[in-house]
């Protein structure tokens, strides 16, 4: 049976042109969601070689005024899980208070933190090259009353 039966071509040309036809309706009019049907801008598009390079991170400050880098490890909570809800956290800075209850947790150790923030890191990009320079954005921060 080494020969494909008419029915069978038939199929194969009918589904590649589906897959054809969604793969331009998506290409057109979809969204990252439709994805692999749709565009996925994440790698269609590049950063602007001339603009700065955001870098976020979460830090406490404890009991005796030391700043303490939050982490996976001592809050088990993922940067990406921040970043991908900074827009809450800057609406509502007291969210906060739950990444302060999650380091206690997971570092029971540790001196309690009276205050919690979200800080980006703007690094200056020039000709898709970083300048040496830098400033700190405080976007969110919680205080303990």
């Amino acid at each position: 049976m080494d020969e494909m039966t008419v029915r069978g071509r038939w199929i194969r040309v009918a589904a590649t042109l589906l897959c054809g036809v969604l793969l331009l309706g998506g290409t057109l009019f979809g969204v990252d969601d439709d994805f692999p049907f749709g565009p996925f801008r994440m790698y269609a598009t590049g950063p602007d070689p001339n603009g700065d390079a955001k870098d976020t991170r979460v830090e406490g400050t404890d009991e005796q005024g030391r700043t303490v880098q939050i982490t996976e490890g001592n809050s088990g909570i993922r940067r990406a899980e921040i970043e991908g809800q900074e827009g809450a956290y800057v609406a509502a800075p007291s969210r906060l208070s739950e990444v302060a209850a999650a380091y206690q947790e997971h570092s029971p150790g540790a001196a309690p933190l009276k205050s919690v923030r979200i800080v980006v890191r703007w690094v200056g990009i020039k000709h898709a090259r970083p300048t040496g320079t830098s400033r700190d954005e405080v976007i969110a921060e919680w205080r303990r009353p």
